[in-house]
């Protein structure tokens, strides 16, 4: 009887001892991307997530749970079983008033939907390349389901790299002969015109308008590349055709600059149209690489938010390091002079008006851009193979994508933007 009892009580020791698990996300790290799936999947599970903002990288404290870590060694995430004398420790540190530090309850994953036309791959899209590393869950959905009230079942969506104009992103000049090009175009005139619209770009409007009613009743936008620009052109030509006739059969107004409407807009405003159809760019938002130069000198640096009061953009940045190459794509970086006041820059290159990251409110929900296609692939061109993150699992570029879907499940209270 008192062996029994001796075994019970080491085995109760040793369970005390270790009371929380600590995944670090500094450069310690093993696999960052991984962390953010083990969490994200944790917190789906059932489980609750204290996130450290600003204490080793933006580190994630968990309950600790024998199957807990064998999922981390596993999945090669490295951890840290903490006794509850250390767990105090470190809560004491982060809530400290000398400290820029926070910590935030995650309560509950949010439901992803990935907007995706039907036959893309997903090494089309930096997002669902994370997602499917990270091993994250999403639905992927298109027009009809956005159509038909589909985002209502969705906490978070993401847009891929859409052109939410209609112009087919604007490839005409480069593309307009390849079959690819020729069967997208077929796709979405056969969408617009099973859905009863006349042209693709009023189909494209619909789209928009019932995500931007989306992110006003609660739900968190995400959209990297041409999906954050054209995203905001549709909502300012929302009352009139910019579109030229090689993609709609039809010619755009004429005064179509003067009738853009920037109040209806979510980051953008004052910008000027590129009205030439065969030049590959939508406005003057989009930074151009003549502007960038050398890769080897494009970095921007994250900005630093105070975690107590800021905590929202806090999340956002989270990284082990603030200074990320850069990366080019269709829409590469923001220019800041067309930015509105109310939108927060996350990420700028140093010394330029060049905005990388931004994010912002709009009704009850928010919204984030990320210039760029794939952050391990400086200058992703059509057809190149997809990128394998099993050799950037310690990407801080693709780090921030992933803190994108962890905000959302944040205690309410603690969002205070």
């Amino acid at each position: 009887m008192k062996k029994i009892f001796l075994t019970i009580f080491f085995i109760s020791s040793a369970l005390l001892a270790q009371a929380k698990l600590l995944i670090y996300m500094d450069l310690k790290q093993t696999d960052h991307l991984k962390a953010y799936g083990i969490t994200f999947n944790a917190l789906k599970g059932g489980a609750t997530a204290d996130w450290l903002l600003n204490y080793r990288g933006g580190s994630f404290l968990l309950d600790y749970t024998e199957q807990l870590a064998t999922i981390c060694r596993i999945k090669g995430v490295a951890f840290q079983p903490l006794s509850n004398q250390e767990a105090v420790e470190i809560y004491s540190l982060v809530q400290s008033e000398d400290q820029n530090m926070e910590v935030v309850r995650l309560e509950k994953s949010p439901k992803i939907a990935v907007y995706i036309p039907p036959g893309f791959q997903p090494w089309d899209d930096a997002v669902t390349l994370a997602l499917n590393y990270a091993e994250v869950p999403y639905d992927k959905i298109w027009v009809d389901e956005i159509l038909r009230g589909d985002l209502k079942n969705y906490d978070w969506l993401h847009t891929h790299h859409e052109d939410f104009t209609g112009q087919y992103g604007k490839f005409y000049a480069s593309f307009s002969g390849a079959q690819w090009y020729i069967e997208q175009q077929m796709l979405y005139e056969n969408e617009a015109k099973k859905l009863g619209f006349k042209k693709v770009s009023e189909m494209e409007k619909a789209v928009v308008q019932t995500i931007k009613n989306f992110v006003g009743n609660g739900g968190f936008m995400f959209a990297m590349c041409s999906a954050t620009d054209s995203f905001d052109i549709a909502l300012a030509a929302m009352n009139v055709d910019i579109v030229d006739r090689i993609y709609d059969g039809d010619p755009p107004d004429p005064n179509a600059q003067e009738k853009l409407d920037f109040s209806n807009t979510f980051a953008f405003q004052n910008f000027k149209l590129e009205m030439n159809p065969l030049i590959y760019e939508y406005s003057n938002i989009d930074i151009q690489p003549i502007e960038i130069g050398d890769q080897r000198n494009d970095y921007f640096t994250l900005f630093d938010f105070s975690a107590k009061y800021d905590p929202v953009p806090t999340m956002l940045t989270q990284d082990h390091v603030n200074v990320i190459h850069g990366f080019m794509g269709q829409t590469t970086m923001f220019n800041k002079k067309f930015i509105k006041n109310s939108v927060y820059i996350l990420g700028q290159r140093a010394g330029t008006d060049q905005v990388k990251y931004i994010h912002g409110n709009y009704g009850r929900g928010t919204f984030t851009f990320y210039g760029g296609h794939d952050p391990e692939d400086y200058q992703h061109a059509v057809g190149d193979p997809p990128t394998d993150l099993s050799l950037f699992k310690n990407s801080p570029g693709y780090r921030l994508i992933l803190n994108n879907i962890l905000f959302p499940a944040a205690k309410k209270k603690e969002q205070k933007t």
